[in-house]
């Protein structure tokens, strides 16, 4: 009984999997179109022979200009009611589409020879449910072919339109048409990035005696990136704006441009630019160019497309030599810039060549190149190679800047001190000098009265009072220079406050009344100590000239500010004296410490004013 058991659930699981795996009549269906007929015309001669898809035009008829007619038939089990499509991966260069003898669209002049070129995008058709119908159909596509434009047709693929775009169009236009033009954009901003590096940065090798040179590494990065930027906007360029031989010229300059460009970038970037065999390359590279440039002009005009095919199968033998030998270098002496351009160059030529087998050798139609993605690489390569560069830059900036503080701060110190030195050395002469200053004071004023006194100790007969008041004279000076040692520099009060006090008892000793009438004085900031001490000399000398010539009853002393300048006079009741005979020596002290000095004299008045801070002068009135 369980062997029958077993057997039952057996077969139930044999019809499970039978119905899961079984197709779906009701699926939607894709038709891929293979085989059919063509009748083709090249050179005046027409051909019909059976077909199977892909048709590359320039394999099968040695790159000569014609024209095709292809029959491709395919069934249907019943007549579609929804929109159908027909997705072409690639077909050109120019043509036309009809189903069931109704015509579905025309792409460019069947008749007129090199004009616009569809064979660049996949193609899309909607296709009316009208014009199919159940059993036999027949899709009929007619092409022009021109030289050298990879003409030929691709297999067509027909079923619902939904399905159509979503799974085959819609992928196709995005890698070949959209692609194309985001890569177009993104070289021709990495081209533009470069052409700006190389206007605004120099090579600082070059600055000095010589002069400054730009980075040529960004010139030939532009020039490249443009060239590409021209190339790859040729697949979305359906009528170029020149003719198609001049176009077709113009597209093999910008690719071997682009590769010679390459080539000269990674010169600068090895730093190999200097270099004697930098002038055979240049030759070497130059030489490759232009020979492209013929070898296209040749395979154009001729419409034998196998002296590019050759050609370029030329360049791309010497560019796998440089290459090797950059990876070569790259090895021995490695470095972050070197290893990235070197894997670029690596995987950019094995997609060359694929591109070159592919495209230009085999007999496969519909594929697209791969260097155009790839290109890519060299461009973020490039942007690398910036970042690079100016984290090295920002590096050195900081370690320029970390070397500059630590010997702005050696220097700081060294600063520091060479001013304590001087600054000691300051004090030091600054002693020197008031130790000079005080011996030429007591030389001058102490010194000169003491031989005043001994000539008048000589004289006969001797005059005991003179040769007091002048001993007095010498004691009143020295105490009085060694008050001006204790004063801050422009304290006229103070040193007003050290001539009374000096000299009070001398005042009261020949019976002079004083008068003290001396206002609350702001430090004087113009007279330093060497001034005060000129000042202290000018008022000592006229109150000395007052007790031993003037024969006075009141002496008043008055000090007050007068506007911005402070104003000191000195005022005596004797017997006056003429004017115009005053001691010099007053005079010669104002104007060492840029007072305006007024000495106005008559009998019952003296005045002496010293004006301090509005500029020395000397005016002397006797009324």
């Amino acid at each position: 009984m369980w062997r029958v058991l077993v057997l039952l659930a057996m077969a139930a699981l044999g019809s499970a999997d039978a119905r899961a795996n079984a197709p779906d009549a009701r699926a939607p269906v894709l038709h891929a179109l293979r085989a059919g007929n063509v009748a083709s015309m090249v050179d005046g001669v027409a051909r019909e022979a059976p077909v199977t898809l892909p048709y590359h035009w320039d394999r099968l008829h040695a790159g000569r200009p014609g024209e095709a007619r292809f029959t491709l038939r395919f069934t249907l089990a019943e007549a579609p009611v929804e929109p159908w499509g027909l997705f072409i991966p690639r077909v050109g260069s120019a043509f036309d589409v009809a189903v069931n003898g109704g015509v579905l669209q025309v792409h460019g002049d069947l008749v007129r020879p090199h004009g616009a070129d569809y064979a660049k995008a996949p193609i899309y058709l909607p296709v009316p449910p009208r014009l199919l119908h159940a059993g036999d159909n027949v899709l009929q596509i007619r092409i022009r072919a021109d030289s050298g434009r990879r003409a030929g047709l691709a297999v067509p693929t027909i079923g619902p339109a939904a399905l159509v775009r979503s799974q085959l169009f819609a992928p196709a236009y995005a890698w070949r048409f959209t692609g194309t033009v985001l890569l177009s954009a993104f070289s021709l901003v990495v081209g533009t990035i470069a052409l700006g590096l190389w206007l605004t940065q120099v090579d600082s090798a070059g600055t000095g005696a010589t002069r400054p040179r730009r980075e040529f590494i960004y010139l030939w990065a532009a020039l490249a990136e443009f060239c590409w930027t021209l190339r790859l906007a040729d697949g979305v360029i359906v009528e170029p704006p020149l003719p198609w031989i001049a176009w077709g010229v113009l597209m093999t300059a910008c690719y071997c441009g682009w590769a010679a460009s390459c080539v000269m970038f990674c010169q600068h970037l090895a730093g190999w630019q200097d270099r004697p065999a930098m002038r055979w390359l240049r030759r070497a590279v130059a030489a490759i160019f232009s020979v492209a440039m013929v070898a296209c002009y040749v395979a154009l005009t001729r419409a034998e497309p196998f002296w590019l095919t050759g050609w370029l199968g030329v360049e791309i033998v010497a560019v796998t030599g440089y290459v090797l030998f950059f990876i070569g270098a790259t090895l021995r002496r490695p470095t972050a810039a070197r290893v990235l351009v070197a894997s670029v160059l690596a995987l950019t030529l094995a997609v060359a060549v694929r591109d070159w087998v592919v495209i230009r050798m085999s007999d496969a139609y519909g594929e697209t190149t791969w260097v155009r993605y790839t290109s890519m690489l060299f461009g973020l390569a490039l942007l690398g190679i910036v970042l690079m560069r100016f984290q090295a830059a920002s590096d050195q900036s900081r370690e320029l800047l970390r070397t500059l503080a630590v010997r702005v701060a050696e220097r700081e110190r060294e600063l520091a001190a060479a001013y304590d030195r001087l600054e000691a050395a300051a004090r030091v002469q600054e002693r020197t000098r008031e130790r000079e200053r005080i011996l030429r004071d007591m030389h001058d004023s102490v010194g000169s009265h003491i031989s005043t006194a001994i000539r008048q100790m000589d004289s006969v007969p001797v005059r005991q009072d003179e040769v007091l008041h002048t001993l007095r004279d010498a004691m009143d000076h020295l105490k009085l220079s060694i008050d001006a040692l204790q004063l801050s520099p422009g304290d006229v009060q103070g040193l007003l406050a050290g001539l009374r006090h000096r000299l009070a008892p001398r005042l009261a000793g020949s019976g002079l009344a004083l008068e003290w009438a001396v206002d609350a004085l702001p430090p004087l900031a113009r007279l330093d100590a060497p001034a005060l001490r000129q000042l202290q000399f000018l008022l000592f000398e006229a109150l000395s000239n007052v007790l031993q010539h003037a024969r006075a009853r009141v002496l008043r002393i008055e000090a007050a500010m007068a506007g911005d300048a402070m104003r000191i006079r000195v005022i005596d009741d004797g017997i006056g004296f003429d004017a115009t005979r005053t001691p010099r020596a007053l005079a010669l002290r104002a104007e060492a410490i840029g007072a305006m000095l007024d000495v106005q004299s008559r009998p019952g008045r003296t005045v002496v004013q010293v004006d301090l801070g509005r500029g020395g002068s000397t005016r002397i009135d006797n009324p």
